[in-house]
């Protein structure tokens, strides 16, 4: 296994963020997703995703899941919400599931799976919810027993939680969320793409380079509000976890 090491002067929640973002959604689009929405009975993508990834909020107004994703629009959410008739807590299970199940296939020979378990456990176990509920949410489910679906959960979990403070830091740096979106985009999608997919209204402002050094302020604070999770680790530990997300990361996506 290669050692994949941080660079000089970014902090090891900088480090690991694309492995985790990666890791922690690809289950989203996966065969084991489709099966779930499948299930509720609404096949396209946002109505299972929404009721399934917000589910950890209980059956609760569409406006209480807005505030939770911060990034989409209250339109989309609101027909997402409502489009799936199962229950919330029953959505959120089937969803841990899904997350599960694709661990499980994505890394049934990954070896170290067990250890990078149980550092992903430390910093979950160490981050502060005030402010971040759906990383509350997801921390509170049970976690599996077996070490490739708990890698996959709990990658998920930290995922939920460098999100909601990349939420707190865009409203903190007078961003609007839709502005982030145009700028940030998503691993499969520029900007504009990701914003029209989310359902925000064109035409789409211009990003001046205020708005986009606003923007990469949020980044930076976003890593000093998560750098206390990871700092339950120690030196050897930190360099351990980098090693082995990204040894996972390259396991899972493999070509």
């Amino acid at each position: 296994m290669s050692v994949q090491r941080k660079e000089p002067g970014m902090s090891v929640g900088a480090t690991v963020n694309p492995y985790i973002q990666q890791l922690g959604g690809g289950f989203m689009f996966s065969r084991e997703a489709k099966e779930y929405a499948a299930e509720t009975g609404v096949e396209e993508f946002f109505g299972p995703y929404t009721r399934g990834r917000g589910g950890v909020l209980g059956d609760t107004d569409a406006d209480v899941v807005t505030a939770a994703f911060g990034f989409f629009p209250g339109h989309s959410i609101r027909k997402a919400w409502e489009s799936v008739p199962m229950p919330a807590a029953k959505a959120a299970e089937r969803y841990a599931r899904v997350c599960q199940d694709f661990g499980r296939r994505k890394l049934a020979g990954f070896e170290e799976a067990g250890r990078l378990a149980e550092l992903l456990e430390t910093v979950a176990a160490a981050a502060d919810p005030a402010g971040v509920p759906l990383f509350a949410g997801w921390r509170a489910m049970p976690l599996p027993d077996d070490a490739p679906a708990r890698v996959l959960q709990l990658t998920h979990v930290l995922r939920e939680l460098r999100g909601g403070l990349h939420l707190i830091a865009v409203r903190a740096s007078g961003l609007a969320p839709q502005q982030a979106v145009l700028i940030s985009g998503s691993p499969i999608n520029d900007g504009p793409n990701q914003a029209r997919w989310y359902g925000w209204p064109e035409p789409f402002e211009e990003i001046t380079d205020d708005v986009r050094a606003r923007w990469k302020r949020a980044e930076e604070v976003t890593n000093d509000l998560i750098d206390p999770a990871f700092s339950a680790l120690g030196e050897g530990d930190s360099a351990e976890l980098v090693t082995l997300l990204t040894a996972a990361h390259a396991t899972v996506f493999a070509r």
